[in-house]
């Protein structure tokens, strides 16, 4: 009679979403996986981890094909995905942003999350920074005017603002929010900050309270996580204290404004203009914006570029190893 088959002692990772080929070409060499949804009581009753993409509509297409790309809203991760899984010590997510998980049952089971750290910092905090720099200069718009034929038709389009040396009110002074302060510190932006509590090692200005930091700035940058406490931070009280010429930019999460307030704002010129890679019903953007030339828009896509996803895969693999050898994990999320 055959020997039966040597079992398989790789550690079984249940999947929150099926996994895009990249990362699972990448794990496959380390991890067994089960998709949550198909799991029969064997699989869920054994994995201990659950890995929760952050980019759930990632195509098939190679990585240097990023627009395909669509980050979108991210499917939720509720307390009875959790309690389907009875031996789950960690839920490692690919996205910096976890409000898509039930972090209250988390916390409740005692479990560990992960998110994607620093991987994706550096793209974010550059994506920040063009959006800012476009809505001041205007560089969508006078992309427009010139395409439509209207610089030979009308002449040159309208001056638009200085970026150097404006006064910027940065909220969430983390691994996003810190590498934004820097980049604008070179063009000689005069930098403060609004956070949860002060950072001791920052070298910029702490202001407590929001509206007091957005009273005091030309543009809001918004890199701070969503939760209870945030969601609809930026209210009309903030942005009115921001003011007709002010420009707000959001890489955070939509959620952290009101969203239909802010539309009413730029309408009706309480502030001066918009950086928006987030809204709060991705993919649904008020229609009123798209037709905004103070406006710049895009689909989510701060953190994503070839070099990022590569990081995150990085980030990835060192919280499951770390796990699994029971070191101390790498980017956890404090609950």
């Amino acid at each position: 009679m055959a020997a039966p088959p040597p079992a398989d002692k790789r550690p079984l990772v249940m999947l929150a979403q099926p996994l895009f080929p990249e990362f699972a070409a990448a794990l496959a060499g380390r991890y067994r996986f089960a998709l949550l949804a198909d799991a029969d009581a064997a699989a869920a009753a054994e994995a201990r981890a659950l890995l929760v993409g952050g980019l759930p509509r990632f195509t098939s297409q190679h990585l240097g094909a990023l627009p395909a790309l669509q980050l979108g809203g991210l499917p939720p991760v509720t307390a009875q995905h959790l309690g389907a899984l009875p031996a789950l010590e960690l839920v490692a997510c690919t996205s910096v942003g976890v409000d898509h998980v039930d972090l209250d049952a988390c916390r409740s089971r005692g479990l560990s999350v992960t998110n994607a750290g620093a991987a994706f910092a550096a793209d974010s905090a550059d994506y920040a920074v063009g959006l800012l720099v476009a809505v001041l200069r205007r560089v969508a718009a006078a992309d427009a005017y010139v395409r439509s034929g209207r610089w030979t038709a009308d002449g040159d389009y309208p001056l638009a603002s200085k970026v150097s040396g404006k006064r910027v009110g940065i909220v969430g002074l983390g691994n996003i929010g810190s590498r934004v302060a820097r980049r604008l510190a070179a063009f000689g932006c005069a930098v403060s900050y609004h956070s949860r509590s002060p950072k001791p090692s920052a070298p910029y200005p702490f202001v407590p309270a929001l509206r007091d930091l957005a009273a005091g700035s030309d543009v809001l940058v918004l890199s701070c996580a969503l939760t209870d406490e945030t969601k609809h931070m930026v209210n009309r009280d903030v942005m009115e204290a921001l003011g007709k010429g002010g420009v707000l930019v959001n890489v955070g999460r939509g959620g952290l404004v009101d969203e239909p307030e802010l539309v009413r704002c730029l309408t009706e010129g309480v502030i001066g203009g918009a950086g928006l890679d987030v809204y709060e019903n991705e993919p649904a953007v008020p229609p009123e914006l798209l037709a905004m030339d103070n406006v710049v828009l895009s689909d989510h896509r701060a953190v994503l570029t070839t070099e990022s996803i590569g990081g995150v895969l990085q980030v990835v693999i060192a919280n499951l190893d770390a796990f699994y050898s029971g070191r101390p994990l790498v980017s956890p999320v404090e609950l």
